[in-house]
């Protein structure tokens, strides 16, 4: 007989059930410590039907639930209402380095962007029904703000004209939404200096604009910590990857997303990476103004991707590169902070005053992604062939010539471009918006040692820093719980807690204690993605192999 059947997911995970309209809407029942979506007749139940269906069957002393089904004989669920309402976990999003195709892409060219080994992680942790707020911390950049849950904007959030669902697809930000904000965001940080507070008041506006949106006034409270080995203002998507930790964040408390899990398809796969590619980019927009997609997009996914977005009233055109190779790049530092926005609003204003010429230097970027994509793609494509790194190399560099010709190039970047060209490593060009942030310099492989040993040096004694970089790697993750094997005693491995992950000092120590591994780094046993590259994921030792494109 069709009843209240409670299912269970590997790792606590939810499952993906569809609604009538082909969507999915899942929470949670807690039995026992464990974490299951629960549903009727194989539909998936908002949490405050579950609690309605659970009343019913208690209280009619009879086996039959609403709806006329039959509920199934269960242990009554009892909850402490001191206690969270689910595990502490985390999620994670790597950094992005745009290839090929900057500023292009806002006027709809090709650019191709690929995610690398600098990653942003948050944890979030419930706090007990009693605990009324919500608090965002970003000790690296020393920030960190409470609000009270009911005194936050719902009831505009909530008007029927304005209210967004986990499904909608949000390609604009609704000025009466922000404005409702502003007092929320006012608040924030008033003893930083004008340009951090600004900084911290872009995150916040980002994380304010997605909890108003998906979650309601019912939601429990949490503290939500993000540590971020990326540096800021760098053109290395830092707050794309911090909007994709946060979206998948919301969107697991919500119990929208399903997996990821061992035996889930790629097409299923591929739904999650969208939904929470889709709220990202809200979050990009909060920050940006008018993003390109790129970034969101290649955090989301991983890999490598060829973006495309002719119009912003539907989605982009995204060719994933399941055959991306690994390429280890030297990303250079310049130090040198610079806004998006202006830079993009530089080229717009260039492009007025003279629209043919630089609609012709845009289609030529757009030519050089393509003729990139194209290499890349060959069957007989070989990555550690010298003469196809070459041209790699030398469309790179192209590529760097017309965006100085924009003007979004900066003395720093020429500079390390200058370095590396004397010691002949390899080629070099900015990546992001320029006007500072980083370079990238894909290395010759036929360079020597004293030759990259010169190089090393060179950018040092200029105050360059630089990270030796991995192509390719994976796109948001999930460790649920926060649990970890870091060489402890106890079977059951180690608790993230918010204490521990705060005091994980710096960069590295961040990577020691939570790092998801990459390039020769061993993958770390517990985290999840969800993979478009043909199958399951899981990075679990011993199990199951990571997919290589």
């Amino acid at each position: 007989m069709p009843g209240l059947n409670i299912d269970w997911h590997l790792g606590g995970l939810p499952l993906h059930s569809p609604t009538p309209n082909g969507d999915s809407k899942l929470r949670t029942l807690s039995w026992n410590n464990h974490t299951a979506p629960a549903s009727v007749n194989g539909w998936i139940l908002p949490e405050e039907d579950v609690e309605d269906e659970m009343e019913t069957v208690k209280g009619s002393g009879s086996s039959t639930a609403a709806n006329g089904y039959e509920a199934a004989e269960r242990p009554a669920i009892h909850r402490k209402s001191s206690s969270p309402m689910m595990p502490a976990f985390m999620t994670s999003a790597p950094g992005k380095v745009i290839v090929y195709g900057e500023h292009a892409v806002v006027y709809g060219k090709a650019a191709m962007a690929a995610a690398i080994s600098l990653r942003s992680y948050l944890l979030v942790t419930a706090l007990s029904k009693s605990h009324r707020s919500i608090t965002l911390r970003f000790p690296d950049i020393d920030m960190e703000h409470t609000w009270k849950v009911d005194e936050l904007p719902w009831s505009t959030f909530s008007q029927p004209s304005k209210k967004k669902y986990y499904y909608d697809l949000v390609d604009k930000l609704d000025p009466e939404l922000v404005e409702a904000m502003q007092p929320h965001l006012s608040i924030i940080s008033p003893k930083a200096s004008p340009e951090d507070r600004k900084i911290h008041q872009n995150a916040a506006s980002a994380f304010l604009y997605l909890f108003l949106s998906l979650a309601s006034r019912n939601f429990p409270g949490c503290v939500y910590t993000l540590r971020s080995t990326i540096p800021i203002g760098a053109g290395l998507g830092s707050s794309a990857s911090i909007s994709v930790c946060l979206s998948s964040a919301i969107l697991l408390q919500l119990r929208t997303l399903s997996g990821p899990h061992t035996d889930q398809p790629r097409e299923e796969a591929e739904l999650q990476i969208e939904r929470i590619n889709r709220w990202a980019f809200v979050g990009e927009m909060c920050i940006h103004g008018n993003p390109s997609g790129v970034d969101n997009t290649v955090s989301t996914g991983g890999k490598a991707v060829v973006f495309k977005r002719g119009d912003y009233s539907g989605p982009p055109t995204v060719t994933p590169l399941r055959n991306f190779p690994e390429l280890p790049l030297l990303l250079v530092n310049t130090r040198q902070s610079r806004s998006t926005s202006t830079e993009v609003a530089k080229v717009a204003a260039l492009r007025k005053s003279q629209p043919a010429v630089i609609e012709l230097i845009l289609e030529a970027i757009s030519q050089i992604t393509e003729s990139a994509h194209t290499l890349i793609s060959q069957s007989n494509f070989d990555p550690k062939d010298a003469g196809s790194v070459q041209t790699l190399g030398d469309l790179m560099k192209t590529n760097h010539g017309l965006l100085a010709a924009l003007g979004v190039s900066h003395p720093k970047l020429e500079r390390i471009r200058d370095i590396v060209d004397t010691v002949g490593a390899g080629w070099t060009k900015l990546t992001g918006a320029g006007g500072g942030g980083s370079a990238i310099t894909l290395l010759n492989s036929t360079a020597s040692p004293s030759t990259l040993q010169s190089l090393e040096e060179a950018l040092a004694n200029e105050g360059f820093e630089k990270y030796e970089t991995t192509l390719g790697g994976d796109g948001v993750g999930v460790l649920w719980p926060a649990v970890l094997h870091n060489g402890s005693e106890d079977e059951n491995g180690e608790e993230i807690d918010q204490e521990m992950f705060m005091k994980a000092d710096g960069r590295d120590g961040v990577e020691r204690l939570v790092g998801v591994g990459a390039g020769a780094q061993e993958k770390r046993e517990g985290w999840k993605f969800w993979s478009n590259t043909g199958g399951p994921h899981v990075n679990s030792e011993g199990k199951q192999e990571p997919i290589s494109g």
